[in-house]
């Protein structure tokens, strides 16, 4: 949403879900609207796209630039920027400012001087874009990096770019090299850059949500690293202030494992992650090299990121190397990057995992015969997989992970409900690739030992999917265990709930493994695993 200088009015996408709120998906009508505050009296603006987002008023309120896109694709498959005029909008006429049925246009903003800036990725990547006149040119453009942010148009409100007091532009984007974020400072014809990154220019590690001050120099943003929570910050250039963080914890630096940025070879090229070895200030080891975890994210379009993460910690002080993968898909690395999940959901994403354990047994810095998976969601959808399809790892653990692809392409909401068509094809014209690619249906697979956690309040993953596998693992007799979280959604939201999933894997990979955990956490509640060998 947008409000106009003068606070009378604001514009807004509205949603609506029918009388008694019930339609269904195909049926909810989504439009662009402009709220006279005072009278509360609404006018539609843009009408007729399945999807709208991010509307912006003009300086002088004349005007309003929205994003809008249809069915099947999401905001970062195809999208348009059309501008109206507010005060004699024609919802069937409206200006094409970017947008040629083949690209992604994000995060519009209109500059105090009335050019409109937006990101797009017709190059590739992400790029900043300025148009004024009837034409466009190109601001500011990296070669390896996506411009505003890591995981483009999940949410309204996200910013990866602003405008200084001065009128100067501030962009973050990712340094591949380093794993930082870096921030360019330029004028609004995207001259006279000057780019910030790393300790010496004050900057935290990561930084996110830039939003001008009132000074020349002043932003504010999220920020965070891989030692400290995300919080609130200020920065002028030179020095940055915590305002404000998610947590007044202090861990001793003697226990944080900093992740190395890597690159591993794969079957479409190169994929990339985050490495994490063990850490811990008492305790050593002479083993050669340490049990790993692969984690695989959520999304799937979406990535990993280098800030503070305490449920990798968890694991890295307590004697296993992490690495976290951002696998074909995933986003922050250019459009050929994220689409090489079209239609491939559940092959490039497993090659990939694969590939990174492989990659790092091969290093030295990994155990062959300790390799670990995990993932929730999106992310246990590629670890059953793994754990079904390929014979890498050697034991997993899938928090209310996607089993049944179908279920998944048949029952959730609007946004999401032809998410699937892009990235394993149209339902149910192509029901014998869901099925094929469902852990499911191919837990005949399944020879490893795996361990299910899951809320019985799932809605997106529902608990017979875990309950199916479960049974099928103790008829085939291998190594499991299900634990079902009472008030538990689609993601775990209780502490409690949080804390004993992390003690319940480690109990069950060090049962797997073959090492004591019990001595140095006494606080894990043992429970029963099934068909565990002495």
């Amino acid at each position: 949403y947008d409000v106009s200088a003068d606070g009378g009015s604001v514009v807004c996408v509205r949603e609506d879900h029918g009388p008694e709120g019930k339609a269904k998906p195909v049926d909810v009508v989504n439009e662009v609207v402009a709220i006279n505050l005072s009278t509360g009296t609404e006018t539609v603006l843009a009408k007729g796209r399945d999807f709208y987002a991010a509307p912006k008023l003009s300086p002088d309120g004349s005007k309003v630039a929205y994003v809008a896109w249809d069915h099947p694709n999401m905001p970062w498959d195809a999208t348009e920027l059309r501008i109206t005029d507010q005060k004699d909008a024609k919802t069937d006429s409206h200006q094409l400012v970017c947008g040629d049925g083949d690209s992604s246009v994000l995060q519009p903003a209109w500059h105090p001087s009335g050019a409109l800036f937006y990101l797009t990725d017709e190059q590739g990547f992400y790029a900043l874009q300025r148009f004024e006149g009837g034409a466009s040119k190109t601001v500011l453009s990296v070669a390896d990096a996506d411009l505003g942010g890591s995981a483009p148009g999940w949410a309204f409100g996200q910013q990866g770019y602003t405008f200084l007091a001065d009128g100067r532009v501030a962009a973050a984007y990712p340094d591949r090299q380093t794993g930082q974020t870096a921030v360019a400072i330029f004028d609004e014809d995207g001259s006279s850059k000057q780019v910030y990154s790393g300790s010496e220019s004050g900057l935290p590690h990561s930084v996110g949500g830039l939003t001008p001050g009132t000074k020349k120099d002043e932003i504010y943003m999220i920020g965070g690293g891989p030692d400290k929570p995300a919080g609130v910050y200020r920065w002028d250039l030179s020095a940055s202030t915590l305002l404000a963080s998610s947590s007044s914890q202090e861990i001793d630096a003697a226990y944080i494992s900093k992740p190395q940025p890597v690159k591993f070879p794969t079957t479409l090229g190169e994929a990339y992650g985050f490495y994490y070895p063990p850490r811990h200030p008492t305790c050593t080891s002479q083993e050669a090299a340490p049990p790993l975890l692969v984690k695989a994210h959520g999304g799937p379009t979406a990535c990993t990121g280098a800030t503070f993460n305490p449920k990798i910690q968890y694991w890295t002080s307590r004697g296993f190397a992490v690495l976290d993968v951002d696998y074909g898909g995933s986003t922050g690395y250019g459009r050929e990057y994220r689409r090489r999940l079209r239609g491939a959901w559940g092959i490039v994403d497993i090659d990939d995992v694969c590939a990174g354990a492989q990659y790092l047994v091969k290093q030295g810095l990994a155990d062959a015969k300790r390799l670990a998976i995990d993932g929730g969601s999106a992310g246990g959808y590629t670890t059953l997989g793994a754990l079904a399809f390929r014979d890498v790892f050697t034991a997993g653990c899938s928090l209310y992970g996607v089993g049944d692809l179908a279920a998944l392409a048949g029952d959730t909401h609007k946004f999401e409900s032809r998410y699937l068509d892009g990235l394993v094809g149209k339902y149910p014209e192509d029901e014998k690739i869901y099925t094929e690619r469902a852990p499911i249906h191919s837990v005949d697979k399944l020879n490893c030992p795996i361990l299910l956690l899951q809320g019985d309040e799932d809605k997106i993953v529902p608990p017979n999917q875990a309950e199916t596998m479960h049974k099928a693992l103790l008829e085939k007799k291998v190594p499991t265990a299900l634990k079902i979280y009472e008030g538990e959604q689609h993601g775990f939201r209780k502490s409690e709930n949080i804390e004993d999933a992390l003690n319940s894997e480690l109990y069950f990979f060090s049962k797997v493994f073959g090492f004591d955990c019990l001595q140095a956490n006494p606080e894990i509640e043992v429970f029963p695993i099934d068909n565990l060998a002495p």
